[in-house]
């Protein structure tokens, strides 16, 4: 299934010729037409990166092979064009390529009776590299190709027709059925094209479909010839899935995973931007189209959503996820998941904003957006990094996304076991916590109460939860300057086994309490009002919490630092502003 979509997507692009793909080309070797050389020029622009390995050109591409000298026709290393060896050790296996890159010139020019094909071997054989003008920063592992009056040969109609026709060796004699288009064609024993920008993989690509070892051959069959693939289905959805890989609305790269998104039909839906870094105009769109039911960003559109998920596997790409619906469905189901994961802001922002899959850099300000995913490994210098996520991690959390249901309760599990290992719970896991509970219920649609600190809630976890918050509040009241807070110290502990912990630590906050009422009686009323407000509803401490309950003293601890933290603000400004009252 995953190939026939490709297959198709592939109808839509505008790929590249046969046989041919994207390579970096640093040197033209200037010829007339008599193949006089006139000069090298470089295609290089100066700058820093990947363009300095010159522009990028279409050129002859070779299908993987297994052992011998190959060389693409016209366009290679100047080991291949020139015989220039990187490593002087290496000499006669550079003179070796050069000799069949020359061959390789001799053939198509013996096909093609292209003149220009012929002044390119006229250089060649008369090439005598101590004569040779070569560039001082010209090196071997610099590309090059020719140009031959004005025109470039690598480009001609007829040589383009002669490689594809003549690039594949080692073609099987007998016919087979093709597994996407059905029809009896020869096959391909390696796909000429791999999959490439696999995190972890192969830089030079992967395949899709190999079978390079006895275990995963089957009736006697090797390599590619496992799964049959006709060359021009093979050529066409490789380069598709290339294609959905380098697009920036079209591709999702998290930690050791690449997801690819397309659609069966032409749109300006990009979950990709969505997912990456969403937007609070986009988002609060597509939530009050879900609720109201107006057409526009919720449109109930039919239309065939694919999503697929890669990782690399050794030498070959896994598939880690496959999933089809309809971009209506995908919308609504967004919509659902940016609701479920809508939270109160560390400090008390109601328009705290959507939280992507892996975290980002905001420019203004500027400051590290945790994403979902990497708030479940260690932090090292306040950063946590993203490689160390599970594969499974991202794979399930953009199902979820996507195609709606459950999200498995082991996200919990890794969640809660962060709080516990950092002592602390941040915004990203407090909503990665809340989506995990609430996406139990199939049929979420009433108003979210765990949004921000709701006092209604009697769960004696989420209040004991509330309760550590409410006396970390009085214990940094106390002692502005403090260190290391109770929290810090019995998080885990008090998440886990209340009963063990909390009745020291309302013993240790007496002195805090009195202190306050001598130095600061405002203050003091207040948090021992609090404190009243979340004991009188729990009379007795759980001696232990389920994995449930522990995410609920997570969310009650969060809600009531956040309440804290606004309240504090509020009384900051108010205070500024002159209109504070005894009361407050």
């Amino acid at each position: 299934m995953l190939l026939h979509r490709l297959r198709d997507y592939s109808e839509r692009l505008d790929l590249t010729p046969q046989m041919y793909d994207w390579m970096p080309v640093k040197w033209l070797i200037d010829l007339d037409n008599n193949g006089r050389f006139l000069g090298f020029v470089s295609t290089a622009d100066g700058t820093e990166g990947k363009n300095k390995r010159g522009k990028r050109m279409l050129a002859p591409h070779i299908p993987p092979k297994a052992a011998g000298v190959r060389a693409r026709l016209l366009a290679e290393n100047a080991e291949y064009v020139l015989g220039v060896p990187r490593d002087p050790k290496k000499k006669a296996k550079v003179s070796q390529r050069h000799k069949v890159f020359i061959e390789q010139i001799r053939l198509c020019a013996d096909n093609t009776k292209e003149p220009a094909l012929k002044a390119v071997l006229r250089f060649l054989e008369r090439l005598d590299l101590a004569k040779l003008r070569i560039p001082g920063d010209l090196t071997g592992a610099d590309n090059l190709t020719f140009r031959v009056a004005g025109i470039l040969p690598v480009d001609l109609p007829s040589v383009r027709k002669y490689w594809a026709d003549n690039a594949r060796v080692d073609v099987p004699e007998e016919k087979m059925e093709c597994l996407v288009c059905g029809e009896v064609r020869v096959p391909e024993r390696r796909l000429a094209f791999t999959i490439k920008r696999i995190p972890g993989g192969q830089t030079s690509g992967m395949a899709l479909i190999s079978a390079n070892v006895p275990a995963f051959e089957s009736y006697g069959l090797e390599e590619s010839l496992i799964a049959p693939i006709c060359q021009e289905c093979g050529e066409r959805f490789s380069k598709a899935a290339n294609a959905l890989i380098e697009g920036e609305d079209t591709h999702l790269t998290i930690g050791r995973l690449a997801y690819i998104f397309w659609c069966k039909e032409e749109t300006d839906f990009s979950v990709a931007s969505l997912l990456r870094r969403p937007q609070p105009d986009e988002v609060r769109g597509l939530i009050a189209s879900a609720r109201t039911g107006k057409r526009g960003a919720m449109s109930l559109d039919p239309s065939p959503f694919y999503g697929t998920a890669f990782s690399a596997s050794g030498g070959r790409v896994a598939v880690r996820d496959w999933l089809e619906t309809t971009i209506g469905e995908a919308k609504e189901n967004l919509a659902r998941w940016f609701r479920l994961q809508q939270i109160i802001g560390e400090w008390g922002a109601s328009d705290a904003p959507a939280l992507p899959i892996q975290g980002y850099l905001r420019a203004e300000p500027r400051r590290w957006v945790e994403g979902l995913a990497e708030s479940l490994v260690p932090e090292v210098s306040d950063r946590r990094d993203i490689q160390q996520v599970s594969p499974n991690v991202p794979k399930v959390l953009l199902r979820g996304a996507l195609k709606g249901g459950p999200l498995p309760t082991w996200l919990l599990g890794l969640a809660v076991t962060r709080n516990r290992a950092e002592q602390k719970i941040t915004r990203a896991r407090a909503a990665l916590i809340k989506m995990v509970l609430l996406s139990q219920n199939h049929d979420f649609t009433q108003e979210d109460p765990m949004v921000d600190l709701d006092s209604n809630n009697r769960n004696p976890a989420y209040l004991c939860g509330r309760l550590l918050a409410v006396l970390e509040t009085i214990q940094r009241a106390a002692i502005p300057k403090l260190g290391a807070t109770i929290t810090d110290r019995f998080f885990g502990t008090a998440s886990s086994a209340p009963a063990t912990v909390f009745g020291r630590l309302i013993r240790g906050g007496q002195p805090h309490l009195g202190k306050l009422r001598k130095e600061s009686p405002g203050a003091y009323a207040a948090l021992q009002k609090r404190l009243e407000e979340v004991m009188e509803h729990l009379p007795i401490f759980p001696k232990t919490l389920t994995l449930q309950e522990q995410g609920l003293f997570g969310l009650g601890y969060y809600h009531q630092r956040a309440a804290d933290r606004a309240a504090a603000i509020a009384h900051k400004q108010a205070s500024e502003a002159g209109t504070t009252t005894s009361a407050d």
